[in-house]
């Protein structure tokens, strides 16, 4: 496979991930992913990208219902 940015070669290995969102930083230091030897692009297979869904949707649900408390404290 080859890395759609510089057409490097990809090879099976771990990479970050980090979003910000809805007032909070989510961070996991390695996931499984295709990166690019020559310029690091990763790509996430459909599992990763699931199970970083999920784990987003989750800390939404939290964060509404942080902010659902202090807004009733």
């Amino acid at each position: 496979m080859n890395c759609i940015h510089c057409q490097g070669q990809m090879e099976h290995s771990n990479a970050p991930f980090h979003i910000d969102r809805k007032g909070y930083h989510l961070v996991f230091d390695t996931v499984p992913a295709w990166v690019c030897e020559q310029c690091g692009e990763a790509y996430f297979e459909e599992r990763e990208v699931n199970a970083i869904q999920a784990a987003i949707q989750g800390l939404d649900q939290q964060a509404r219902q942080l902010s659902a408390g202090l807004e009733s404290a």
